[in-house]
């Protein structure tokens, strides 16, 4: 099985858009805690939905299953914790949470959003790839300005 991720900072819609379309993707799972933001640009919740069926075919879901909790997210993006402390407390709250058993049809060519551009400090990997390691089969594709890595 495959997981897409991409981040919608740092990109114009145009771009963003083109690489969700071009990867296939089935669905668009976004993983934020907050999905209605100012912040968040074009990538607002009622937009995203509306983006994902008419430019690219696909559904759109919120799992806030998927997302950091807003103290360990407002500690991190504040500086009071380092990204490892941060990656070891959300993967430490993915085990509590057992997100393992979600149906994986929901997440099979799935595209998990967040915002950062770039997936290197991002929670969507994390996501992707403790469900690989709980899962043992999937492949993860990270949709990046420019390029598509593994």
């Amino acid at each position: 099985m495959k997981i897409f991720t991409i981040g919608f900072t740092r990109t114009s819609a145009e771009d963003f858009l083109t690489r969700l379309k071009q990867s296939k993707a089935q669905r668009l799972v976004d993983v934020r805690l907050n999905n209605v933001s100012q912040l968040a640009g074009f990538a607002k919740r009622d937009d995203l939905r509306y983006f994902a069926r008419q430019l690219c075919g696909i559904g759109y879901q919120h799992e806030v299953e998927l997302a950091p909790t807003a103290p360990m997210l407002a500690d991190y993006r504040a500086g009071h914790a380092a990204w490892d402390s941060y990656a070891t407390s959300f993967l430490q709250l993915m085990a509590q949470r057992r997100i393992e058993q979600i149906d994986r049809d929901e997440l099979a060519g799935a595209c998990l959003l967040c915002s950062e551009d770039e997936p290197h400090h991002c929670h969507r990997r994390l996501v992707a790839e403790y469900l690989r390691d709980k899962w043992g089969d999937v492949d993860i594709v990270h949709l990046q300005a420019g390029r598509a890595a593994l």
